[in-house]
């Protein structure tokens, strides 16, 4: 019985110790490989996540109550046909972007919810005050206006947000 512990428990201690080094290199092994997969994807995700940031801030231009109204006035549109073809553009324009909400914060996402909401009162509210048969002039006019007197613009803060976003990033 003596003879047989002194080989059996020899190789009892050195398996134990070969199976906790094995053990514990394929855990630090593992977590090398998930460390690797991680900062591939972030170097996959980063210029996209960089993209959907340019999209979103493109997309807050180009719905600006200024930029709207200069782009979509004609000369021959009454103020009802102005209303309605700011109100296509300002919804296609946001839905062409909704993806962009995978790659930003949800604050940044509701900034650019708000901005869009807030531009489309704005149109509403102002087409509502004025006769719909007159010329579109009026309309721009009194969007431009109601724009210049809005001292605390949803677009300026969600531009404003997303740039901080940005530069956190970097």
């Amino acid at each position: 019985m003596l003879e047989l512990l002194k080989y059996t428990l020899p190789a009892l201690v050195v398996f134990a110790t070969a199976y906790f080094l094995i053990k514990a290199m394929l855990v630090k092994e593992e977590k090398k490989m998930k460390l690797d997969v991680f900062l591939n994807n972030q170097k996959a995700i980063t210029p996209i996540r960089l993209q959907a940031y340019e999209r979103l801030i493109i997309l807050l231009e180009r719905i600006h109550p200024e930029s709207l109204v200069i782009r979509e006035n004609k000369p021959d549109m009454t103020n009802q046909q102005l209303h309605q073809v700011l109100l296509t553009m300002i919804r296609g324009e946001f839905e062409h972007n909704l993806s962009q909400q995978l790659y930003v914060t949800p604050q940044a996402w509701m900034l650019i919810k708000a901005a869009k909401e807030s531009l489309v009162q704005l149109v509403n509210a102002e087409a509502l005050q004025l006769v719909p048969s007159d010329s579109s002039i009026n309309l721009s006019k009194a969007i431009i206006e109601a724009q210049m007197k809005d001292k605390k613009s949803s677009h300026a803060e969600a531009i404003a947000f997303l740039k901080a976003e940005v530069q956190s990033l970097f």
